[in-house]
């Protein structure tokens, strides 16, 4: 059954009364993941449809099915047939995440770039609240405002932040928010390489090497409604730190195109503290076995 997302937040001025939205100046791309989502994507992509108007006069919206196993695909198929702003991309078989991302930025053309989950806990008509930024910052990024997830998930979300803090010099309140806008030139630049949840910090890490300009705005977050959320489990959790450490030892001999606006060096903080982490671990294991002998 098709049910309406809840109502976001108007755009109100000084007098309260409802005020139009502001423009985006230029297209825009919208790329939707989506993995075993048959019970959410129609509503996601006719919201879409019917809210980015108000927007852009022009923009596609671009869905990508990370090998899913229920009805996702038909059903993205059907909407891309029925309406030409809809691009259908499919993966044969789950690839994570970030690898849904990547695809759905490769296809993308826009001026602009956004991504948003399919799972209905971001609302697309509060686009409104980071429209106003868009062109003027390089990244608009939503933060959730209060994260409606288990314990856990905000747990570790709030670890996780800290950790790329302190290894990437990545300052974000939120940074694996599905709720972005990117300068699509920027964001086509970047060669990316994680495949699950660290895509986030893959790009904020080296967008933060080509000096990019970062503001972050506060958005709505809903409760799921339907479907299944994956993004929390241990396995998938235990998969983010290795890809972290494997991401930290690569940005060290990342180079920013030259085409960057401002281009930074490697966050020494981050090797600093890394290496100081390994010089104890070894040191309290020399110590291990010299009381040994």
């Amino acid at each position: 059954m098709i049910t309406e997302a809840p109502t976001a937040t108007q755009v109100v001025g000084l007098d309260g009364a409802p005020q139009a939205p502001a423009r985006i100046p230029g297209s825009l791309s919208l790329v939707l993941p989506a993995h075993n989502e048959a019970e959410n994507i129609e509503i996601v992509v006719q919201k879409a449809l019917k809210t980015l108007p108000a927007f852009t006069d022009e923009f596609e919206v671009i869905v990508v099915n990370d090998g899913s196993r229920d009805e996702t695909g038909d059903i993205i198929n059907r909407l891309a047939a029925e309406d030409g702003r809809v691009r259908a991309v499919h993966h044969p078989r789950n690839r994570g995440y970030g690898a849904a991302l990547t695809s759905g930025f490769d296809a993308s053309t826009g001026d602009f770039v956004m991504f948003m989950d399919a799972d209905r806990q971001f609302d697309i008509a509060d686009l409104a609240l980071l429209s106003p930024f868009v062109g003027r910052f390089d990244i608009v990024a939503g933060f959730r405002k209060e994260r409606q997830d288990e314990f856990h998930r905000k747990l570790f979300a709030e670890t996780f932040n800290l950790a790329v803090r302190v290894l990437f010099g990545v300052h974000m309140r939120d940074i694996d928010s599905a709720f972005k806008v990117f300068r699509g030139d920027m964001l086509r630049s970047l060669d990316l390489s994680a495949p699950g949840a660290l895509i986030n910090t893959e790009m904020q890490a080296k967008l933060r090497r080509q000096g990019a300009s970062l503001v972050q705005i506060g958005v709505n977050h809903y409760p799921r409604v339907a479907g299944s959320a994956t993004g929390g489990s241990f396995r998938v959790i235990a998969r983010a730190m290795n890809e972290t450490i494997k991401l930290w030892w690569q940005m060290r001999s990342y180079q920013p195109p030259v085409s960057s606006p401002q281009p930074r060096g490697p966050y020494r903080l981050g090797d600093l503290i890394v290496g100081s982490g390994i010089g104890m671990a070894l040191g309290a294991i020399y110590g291990i076995v010299k009381r040994r002998k």
